[in-house]
């Protein structure tokens, strides 16, 4: 029997839901009243982050296992700001404190600078009920 190669690694991943912050990012900042879709949409980030973040201690573990401790933990720190925009987020939303999620977005937009989203390539299927999710996460 062959090896098996999952083709869709950890940076794979981290790059795709890269993407996706970036793009709801844009779709967030054109909005101008927080609505329902806006609601998901902030969701929707908490999930991604937190997904990349769960992705980056994977791939930590794996630099562990090798004996490469500073590579692991480099990473660490080069991610680290994931877990707390999440947390933030989250926090936001269980508070229902919108009118923090500007500043919030400001603080994030720099993270992704480095995606230039010239065509949209996400559907609203991707954040549809996020919220409703996270909220019964929360309970």
């Amino acid at each position: 029997m062959g090896r098996v190669i999952n083709p869709d690694s950890t940076g794979k991943t981290r790059n795709r839901l890269m993407r996706t912050c970036a793009e709801v990012l844009r779709h967030l900042s054109q909005k101008t009243a927080i609505d329902e879709e806006a609601k998901d949409m902030a969701a929707c980030l908490v999930f991604s982050l937190r997904e990349i973040e769960q992705g980056i201690e994977d791939s930590a573990a794996v630099w562990e296992k090798r004996d490469y401790w500073m590579k692991a933990e480099q990473l660490r720190q080069r991610w680290g700001w994931v877990g707390n925009a999440a947390a933030q987020i989250e926090n936001l939303i269980r508070t229902d404190h919108w009118d923090g999620l500007p500043d919030l977005m400001m603080k994030l937009l720099p993270r992704f600078s480095d995606i230039k989203v010239t065509r949209v390539t996400r559907s609203s299927k991707q954040w549809d009920g996020a919220y409703e999710k996270l909220h019964a996460e929360l309970r």
